[in-house]
């Protein structure tokens, strides 16, 4: 057996999970006792927490996401007659190359989805017990070749304004399903919350495992303290101008006739609409939401159906409130959790960009 040979055996000894390992549950069996002891039930429990520990370091989506790298890739190296374990530099600036070129059936990616796939490799690897050295000259020249040569602005999704809000909430019905959809809507423009903040709140804290948050009820409004992408943070959300478009309003609607007083706010319905499920809404149910209220609200009807869809997602709610807020910029910047104004105005699709003129203030 040749050095090469017996390279590529020793490392699938290692990983046996290789070309297997597209499910999380698989990842997470990485962490374990180490191999010189003998296990038992006290450390063997722990083992069992310190995987549910580990898997709780990201988001479902985001481990999700890494998986599919890590598939797409474990599958590419071995259509090349390569291996992904242990870790190549070269082969890996090699991957980077063909995702940006595209090769057929399979068009050229972004580079924010490049970058994302070699953050996906990393975390992998390391997961492994691999280091990746993203500095590499093998990985880092070739990405910042690919950045120099296609990066692009980033594509932004369009905001919901005042006025579309509205016109999407009128769309909605008044039975428990249309209650639900409206307190979601009012809720996450007013919060200017991300998708998966609206689906993870309990009613009370520690309701259940996988709460990201719970909602206190005030004269005033609604507190909602979140565990978000960016750590704890607090959003107050005041009532509003009438009870049609309050979303503190819709919130206790919704939990008064769906009967919620413990676990998800948020959660299914029966197919007639009229029964409370336990179970608690996926975060696409607020995408799909929101793009289809705005085909029936009308909201740009000067397009096509499908051009219209891909206009809107869950960040327009986010985009919505940046952008129609009248107000200083370092409450919206508090309330989005940003952890810079910049990040911020991204997120303003319309604001007066001169209101500071340095060149008056320079003396011209």
């Amino acid at each position: 057996m040749s050095k090469r040979e017996t390279s590529i055996s020793a490392s699938r000894d290692r990983i046996k999970i290789t070309q297997h390992d597209e499910s999380a549950q698989e990842k997470s069996d990485v962490i374990a006792l180490p191999a010189h002891m003998a296990g038992s039930g006290t450390l063997d429990r722990l083992v069992d927490t310190a995987r549910d520990y580990a898997r709780a370091a990201a988001s479902d989506n985001t481990l999700k996401a890494y998986a599919k790298d890590w598939a797409h890739f474990a599958r590419w190296c071995r259509m090349k007659g390569a291996e992904p374990l242990p870790p190549s530099p070269e082969m890996i600036g090699l991957y980077l190359a063909d995702l940006a070129s595209g090769s057929a059936p399979s068009p050229a990616l972004s580079v924010s989805t490049i970058d994302r796939r070699l953050s996906g490799l990393a975390w992998n690897y390391a997961q492994r017990g691999f280091t990746l050295d993203r500095k590499n000259r093998h990985i880092a020249t070739v990405l910042a070749g690919i950045k120099r040569r296609h990066a692009r602005p980033p594509l932004q999704k369009e905001a919901i304004l005042a006025e579309d809000i509205l016109a999407m909430v009128a769309t909605l019905p008044f039975d428990l399903r249309g209650l639900r959809d409206r307190a979601i809507l009012l809720l996450g423009y007013a919060g200017g919350l991300r998708r998966s903040e609206i689906v993870s709140l309990d009613v009370h804290k520690d309701d259940t495992p996988g709460s990201g948050g719970w909602i206190e009820i005030f004269d005033k409004g609604t507190l909602l303290t979140l565990n978000a992408k960016t750590g704890w943070r607090e959003v107050e959300i005041g009532r509003g101008s009438s009870d049609q478009t309050c979303p503190v309003h819709a919130l206790e609607q919704w939990l008064h006739f769906s009967k919620i007083d413990f676990g998800p706010v948020f959660v299914r319905t029966s197919r007639d609409g009229n029964r409370a499920l336990e179970a608690r809404l996926n975060d696409k149910h607020v995408a799909r939401l929101i793009k289809r209220t705005v085909l029936d609200a009308g909201i740009r009807s000067d397009l096509p159906e499908k051009e219209r869809l891909a206009l809107f997602s869950g960040h327009s709610l986010r985009a919505g409130l940046a952008s129609s807020a009248e107000v200083d910029e370092r409450y919206v910047q508090k309330q989005l959790g940003h952890a810079s104004a910049e990040m911020t105005r991204r997120y303003q699709r319309r604001r007066d960009r001169f209101r500071v003129n340095l060149t008056k203030a320079a003396g011209l």
